[in-house]
């Protein structure tokens, strides 16, 4: 899922700066999630997703099956 949050963000041209100021935290913010040092939470996983405009549901029903 952190791969379609980075390819949507990608898409829509914003940089991990940009996305960090919408979620009011630092750029290493979103470089640790999109790099896999850190995870995130699902409260995080949807206000991400909520900054990017896309349907966070939508993403976890989208979700390869394991």
């Amino acid at each position: 899922m952190i791969e379609q949050l980075i390819e949507a963000r990608k898409q829509q041209a914003l940089t991990q700066q940009a996305v960090a100021e919408k979620l009011g935290k630092p750029q290493q913010y979103v470089s640790r999630y999109e790099t896999g040092e850190r995870r995130l939470d699902i409260f995080e996983f949807i206000d991400v997703a909520t900054a990017l405009a896309i349907d966070a549901l939508a993403l976890v029903g989208n979700a390869p099956k394991s």
